[in-house]
This record gives structure tokens, C-alpha cells and sequence, in this order.
């Protein structure tokens, strides 16, 4: 591969801001970044006429986009959705399932490694989130309460020991065995989320310390102030508050959580503490109307209005059609949280969040060389995964790059 040199960009470091700066990728790694234009021989390059270079968008919750869902049963599934979320700034992302029967998760598992040998066009595929099926019935959304039961140790282990990928598992803490089940993970070294519970204060406080260090979609599928027997107890939602430590993901398309709550969320957790996520289901890139929630096979039928996914009696979400740019877009124009911070929730946070803070999140030289250009509107200009500019829209300065749906420009 030529070296890749960005010129002309306004460049989100972890420090500052650089106006009018170059960014040298040498392979897969960002070689040099400088407040000057560098002689870099040879190299591809891209005038990003003022535009923003940021750190790619790290999707850490993420089911589907384009028409495909990750549980659809195909690899073909895996790589279309990478492809469609790369036009929108993503350039790494945990794929996620639902509840479903052990067979087709098993399968699901067994579907990402195969597409992770052969994904060249798209995010980088990290590893996997399971998203239950060991949750609250009353917070189960738009999960299949066919599937939904308390957790099983001889289950759990069978399917941690058929995939390598797992990076994370989300589970309401409350059900019986479930922190047993936090503290086998931990000793795997798989993040544990608490999601779709009924958990109040005291349950989330033991299951933090047990490994439960993520709020999965906060608010969403959550239990918040409740009484019991005339007394009033804090839920999850205000103990992922009070924990300091404990990070939390939101949905910030600006319908799951509108403005006021986004603000909140930020006075509080801050950016250090707060991943962006889409949680998009497989209607995230298409028209409004009818789509369906997990697998094509026996997934819930949905309704996509308002920018956002229904059940069709319209009593739940059922998952958003959001894309990274979106998440960004809207924290800035409606929450009024300053660009950095902004991007940071997407992209450094999240990183921190899977570990991945060594290799990606931020524009460092030696980092893996996932970039993304955009403008004063979060509209994607370019995307680069591992130094491979993998999306390039047409209409701009570019010598020698691809265009989306296009040729070189």
C-alpha cells in the first residue's frame, strides 16, 4: 500500500485541535501527524479542504443495517451491515445479537469468524455482544419473551467455550445466579453489562462488584425510581449515576432519549464515562415502514416512523435506525455538548470501554489508522479503516481515492 497523507484537515487529537494539518498513515498505523504540510513521496493523498479528521466511530452495540440483521443466518448479513455503517463514520463495531434458541446463536458465534476472515469493504468487525437472554421480563422491550429464562451455568459455559469472539455479555443482575454468571465472565476477561432490569440501587451495587461495569442503552429497558410496600428505592438508572465508576452507553438519536435526558446523562457520567451507541436494527439506512427485529426467520415485525423503530402496537422501541454520524450529530445540535467531547464519547470512551484504548479511539501516532472525515455537520466525507480508505464520497479534492459507488476521483 501507497502511504496515505491527509492534508488541509482540522485534526481532533486527544489535546488539541489542528487547523490546517497533515496526517501521514504508513500501512495500517498513523505514521505522523504535523501543524505543517509534509513531503511524503509517492503517498495517496487527500485535501480535506478544512473539513475535520477525527478518530473513526467505535459502534460498540450495533444489530443490523441496510436490510440485514446479524442474526440473520448469513455471512453475507456480517459484511453488508460493516459496508453501510462505514458510509456513516463507523469504522469498528461489536455486533450484537437478541434473545433467541442456543442453536441459532451458536450459529451466530461460528458467522462472525468467518466473516471476520473475509470483511475488506467494511467497519472492522471487533467481536461479539450477547444481548441476553438472561433479562426482567417486565423490561424486556422488543426481546422475544419466548427465549428470555434465568442463567444457566451449564448453558453459559458451553457457549463461551464454542467462540473466542465474545467480548461482552449483557444480563439483568437480579436473576438468580446472575451474579455468579457476572463473575464467571470476569474471570474471562468479558465485560458484563447490566441491561433490561428491574434491579434497584442495592442489586446494581453487588453486581458491580461482581464485574457489572457497563449500563447497557441507559434508560432504555431500565428500571428508575420505584416503590415497594409504600417505600421509594433508587433503580438502575440512579445507580449507574451514583456509581462514579461504572461507564454507561446511550442511544443518542434524540427520540430514545430526548435532549433534556441527553443533557443529563453528560452533566453527570461526563464524556470519560459515556459511549455513543446506535443499537440499529436492519431498517438503519432504508426508508420508513415495515422491517423486522433479529432474524428474517422468526424475528418481531416492526414499524420504522419518526426516526425511529416500533413494535407495531407502538407501546415499545424496538431498536433505533440510527448511524454513528447521527449519535455525533446529535449531541452537538441538540444536546450543545462541544465537538470534542462529542466525538470522544464515540470513539475514545468506547475504545476504553473493550480495551481497545492501546490500538484505537484517538489520533496518536502508532494507533491503528481509523480515521474519518466530516464536516461542520457530521456529514461523512471520508472513511478509513486500518489505513484502507474504505468509503469516499464523490463531489471533493482527491487525488487517486475511490469513490462511493464510483471510480477514482
Amino acid at each position: 500500500m501507497k502511504p496515505l497523507k491527509i492534508t488541509n484537515g482540522t485534526i481532533l487529537t486527544p489535546y488539541r485541535l489542528i487547523r490546517g494539518g497533515t496526517l501521514v498513515v504508513t500501512g495500517s498505523t498513523i505514521a505522523e501527524i504535523s501543524e505543517r504540510n509534509i513531503d511524503v513521496p509517492d503517498a495517496t493523498e487527500i485535501d480535506a479542504a478544512g473539513r475535520y479528521v477525527a478518530p473513526g466511530f467505535i459502534d460498540i452495540h450495533i444489530h443490523g443495517g441496510g436490510g440485514y440483521d446479524f442474526m440473520d443466518g448469513s455471512e453475507e448479513a456480517f459484511l453488508k451491515i460493516a459496508e453501510l455503517h462505514a458510509q456513516y463514520g463507523t469504522t469498528a463495531m461489536v455486533p450484537t445479537t437478541l434473545t433467541s434458541e442456543k442453536r441459532d446463536l451458536l450459529r451466530t458465534l461460528d458467522l462472525f469468524e468467518q466473516a471476520t476472515r473475509n470483511n475488506t469493504a467494511g467497519a472492522q468487525l471487533l467481536g461479539m455482544h450477547l444481548e441476553g437472554p438472561y433479562f426482567a421480563m417486565n423490561q424486556r422491550g422488543a426481546q422475544d419473551p419466548r427465549y428470555i429464562r434465568d442463567p444457566d451455568p451449564a448453558e453459559y459455559r458451553e457457549v463461551l467455550a464454542h467462540s473466542s469472539s465474545i467480548l461482552r455479555w449483557s444480563a439483568a443482575p437480579e436473576r438468580p445466579g446472575a451474579i455468579e454468571f457476572g463473575r464467571y465472565l470476569r474471570s474471562k476477561g468479558i465485560l458484563a453489562a447490566l441491561a433490561h432490569t428491574d434491579a434497584i440501587y442495592e442489586e446494581v451495587l453487588e453486581a458491580f462488584e461482581q464485574g457489572y461495569n457497563l449500563a447497557t442503552h441507559l434508560y432504555s429497558g431500565m428500571l428508575g425510581v420505584t416503590r415497594r410496600n409504600a417505600f421509594r428505592y433508587a433503580g438502575a438508572v440512579e445507580a449507574a449515576f451514583l456509581i462514579d465508576e461504572m461507564d454507561v452507553e446511550i442511544i443518542a438519536d434524540g427520540v430514545h432519549l430526548p435532549p433534556p435526558l441527553l443533557k443529563l446523562v453528560y452533566k453527570i457520567k461526563g464524556a470519560e464515562r459515556i459511549a455513543l451507541i446506535t443499537d440499529a436494527m436492519r431498517a438503519a439506512g432504508m426508508p420508513p415502514g415495515e422491517s423486522t427485529l433479529g432474524s428474517l426467520k422468526n424475528g418481531l415485525k416492526v414499524i420504522v416512523e419518526d426516526g425511529v423503530a416500533k413494535l407495531p402496537d407502538r407501546t415499545a422501541f424496538a431498536g433505533s435506525v440510527a448511524t454513528a454520524d447521527r449519535l455525533v450529530r446529535t449531541m452537538v445540535q441538540q444536546a450543545e455538548v462541544p465537538l470534542l467531547d462529542a466525538v470522544r464519547m464515540a470513539t475514545a470512551t468506547p475504545a476504553r470501554i473493550m480495551g481497545l484504548d492501546r490500538r484505537k479511539g484517538s489520533l496518536v501516532t502508532g494507533k491503528d489508522a481509523d480515521l474519518v472525515i466530516f464536516d461542520e455537520n457530521i456529514n461523512i466525507k471520508t472513511t478509513i479503516v486500518m489505513g484502507k480508505v474504505i468509503y469516499h464520497r464523490a463531489g471533493g479534492p482527491a487525488a487517486g481515492v475511490p469513490a462511493a459507488g464510483g471510480p477514482a476521483i
